[in-house]
């Protein structure tokens, strides 16, 4: 498997908040959980941990939304 973009995952204060997912992405998330368990060696997280860090690493990596934050200070 290649080099997956989300590294060890951080603890941190978390903000609740109630999001309903397809069935189908819950699954993705568990198996991308596996994944990531097997490629940094910790263990399989809940699905609902992944959300948080592949929505922070989507915003620090989309080119266009970068642009549009510069612009709005």
């Amino acid at each position: 498997m290649s080099k997956l973009k989300l590294g060890p995952l951080e603890d941190d204060l978390p903000v609740k908040i109630t999001v309903d997912l397809p069935a189908a992405v819950h699954r993705d998330l568990a198996d991308y959980a596996k994944a990531l368990a097997a490629e940094t060696g910790g263990k399989v997280a809940e699905p609902v941990k992944l959300i948080a860090p592949m929505l922070a690493r989507f915003m620090a990596t989309d080119r266009g939304f970068a642009r549009g934050r510069k612009r709005a200070d």
